[in-house]
């Protein structure tokens, strides 16, 4: 059997190497949970339900209003409470704030449906502009430019003749 000859440099990164993939794998684990859970009937009626209750509080202006503030905090809490007890009930070892704070170095491997999902419940604009949608929708404003598109071809028609 051969010796495997190992400096302390090329040991210490192999442990590294091991603990990231450690970490990797549990940070997967947790998105992928937090599509399963999103994608859920109770989410989407969670979140449709809750939109449905202030989306008329909602206009699309510069001006902020103060209930919005209000809006926001309860959306925020409602959404992050469900998510934690939803992700603690399906993998035990899970913590909020590691996994909050590992976020920022793995925010490529986030999906833009899940970014743009947690930026509903930090970020005040995303989750405004989250409930303008939902407004322009129900009131039938939502832009629909298929309705607009023709075809025409670059290639001119050309007869063909038998001989």
């Amino acid at each position: 059997m051969e010796a495997i000859d190992m400096s302390v440099e090329e040991m210490e990164f192999t442990v590294e190497l091991n603990q990231m993939s450690e970490e990797s794998r549990r940070f997967d684990d947790i998105i992928g949970t937090i599509e399963e859970i999103i994608m859920s009937d109770t989410f989407q009626e969670i979140q449709h339900g809750f939109m449905e209750k202030y989306y008329l509080e909602f206009e699309d202006t510069e001006e902020n209003k103060f209930i919005y503030t209000d809006i926001f905090q309860e959306y925020s809490s409602i959404i992050e409470k469900y998510l934690e007890s939803e992700l603690k009930q399906r993998i035990p070892w899970f913590s909020m704030s590691k996994f909050s704070s590992s976020l920022n170095s793995h925010k490529d491997e986030i999906t833009e449906d899940i970014f743009e999902m947690f930026l509903t419940f930090t970020d005040f604009l995303a989750f405004k502009e989250m409930f303008l949608d939902y407004r322009s929708e129900k009131e039938g404003r939502n832009i629909d430019l298929s309705q607009n598109f023709v075809v025409h071809s670059l290639v001119p028609a050309c007869t063909v003749t038998s001989s």
